[in-house]
C-alpha cells in the first residue's frame, strides 16, 4: 500500500486551471476542493510519497504561498 504526502493550496478563481496544472505536473492530484475558513476555495492535493523530486516541491511550496498571498490580498 502506497504511503502518500498531502498539500493544500487556494484556488484564485481566475486561476484555478493553471494553478491545478502547475501543481498536476508535479505528480499531485486533485482530491477535493472546499470552501476555506474566510471564503474562497481551497484545494487538497496527494502524491505518493517521493511522487516528485525535491526542487519541483519547493516551486509548489512557493506557488501556494504565493497564491496565498494574493488570496488573502484580495480579501
Amino acid at each position: 500500500m502506497p504511503a502518500w504526502e498531502y498539500v493544500t493550496t487556494p484556488l484564485l478563481i481566475h486561476n484555478t486551471a493553471a494553478i491545478l496544472n502547475n501543481w498536476g505536473r508535479d505528480g499531485w492530484e486533485l482530491v477535493q476542493v472546499v470552501s476555506g475558513p474566510e471564503g474562497g476555495l481551497v484545494a487538497y492535493l496527494k502524491r505518493p510519497v517521493g511522487g516528485g523530486d525535491s526542487q519541483a516541491a519547493s516551486a509548489g511550496a512557493a506557488a501556494a504561498a504565493e497564491a496565498a498571498k494574493q488570496f488573502e490580498g484580495e480579501q
